[in-house]
């Protein structure tokens, strides 16, 4: 019952994202409105959630304390700029990406309202609600390399979607972003870095960011070779450099929660999820 019960805050917040997307698309070409939309999604989706876990669950939302939240944000920000600038140096270096002019100032505006509401909705579903309940009952292993897969398989919806990019999605971002909850217990970080590298991706240097089939950045920048090193159609997120880059991440945070004592080991039977989930909340 109590699963049930958790499982309408994944209901909540994906009925949110369909409609902020059903939104978004109904003033498509509108930069300033669909800044707006996406930054109301984002939101909503965020009230959306802490209203069904106070409902369902009845406990203090830890994962979404305000405490420290920007500076968490940023941080993420920070890191998913560096990730997604280093990657793209990389396959420009040889000679797979080049900058045709600029591109426009508005369609990269749009970009921050489209960005921030996927962020923070896959955030909420992804991390917040799948990984947090996989793991009360089956540790962090488990949970993260669940949810990793479910994320990468999600990507195979998406337009020019490949075996290659939904892998390569999983192991990068599945797994850098949810070591990123499980090392601070926090939303916050994952929100950031999934944002910049969305943002940067797209809003910057003008690459397809798989499931929006955009490129409306501040850079006209054109993708060349083979799969491994550019992504291909997919866009970079199917590069090679991407994926080495999401799995040191992904070594990094798992190391910061294994010094922090926030890995959950699998559960013994008749041992409570909710002692669990009781101690890192301390």
């Amino acid at each position: 019952m109590r699963l049930l019960k958790q499982f309408g805050q994944l209901v909540v917040v994906a009925a949110v994202a369909a409609i902020g997307g059903q939104a978004a698309t109904a003033v498509k070409g509108n930069a300033v409105l669909t800044l707006v939309v996406g930054a109301a999604t984002a939101a909503l989706a965020l009230l959306a959630y802490v209203g069904m876990v106070r409902l369902t669950e009845r406990r203090p939302i830890t994962e979404l304390a305000r405490s420290g939240a920007a500076g968490a944000v940023g941080r993420g920000l920070l890191i998913g700029l560096v990730w997604c600038g280093v990657v793209i140096a990389n396959i420009a270096f040889l000679g797979h990406y080049r900058v045709d002019g600029f591109g426009s100032a508005s369609g990269a505006l749009a970009m921050v309202g489209f960005m921030a509401a996927a962020a923070v909705t896959e955030e909420l579903m992804f991390r917040g609600f799948l990984l947090r309940v996989i793991e009360e009952r089956l540790g962090s292993w488990i949970a993260l390399a669940a949810t990793s897969l479910l994320f990468g398989s999600a990507h195979l919806l998406n337009a020019h979607a490949t075996l290659w990019g939904a892998f390569s999605i999983a192991v990068e971002a599945g797994g850098a972003l949810g070591a990123a909850y499980i090392a601070t217990r926090k939303l916050w970080l994952p929100i950031g870095l999934h944002f910049g590298w969305n943002f940067a991706l797209s809003g910057i240097f003008g690459a397809v960011v798989s499931g929006t089939n955009q490129s409306q950045g501040l850079l006209n920048g054109v993708l060349s070779g083979p799969t491994l090193l550019s992504g291909g159609e997919f866009g970079p997120e199917a590069s090679g450099y991407t994926v080495a880059g999401g799995i040191v991440m992904t070594i990094v945070f798992l190391w910061l929660a294994h010094r922090r004592g926030n890995l959950v080991p699998r559960r013994r039977r008749g041992v409570a999820a909710t002692t669990q989930t009781a101690t890192l909340s301390r």
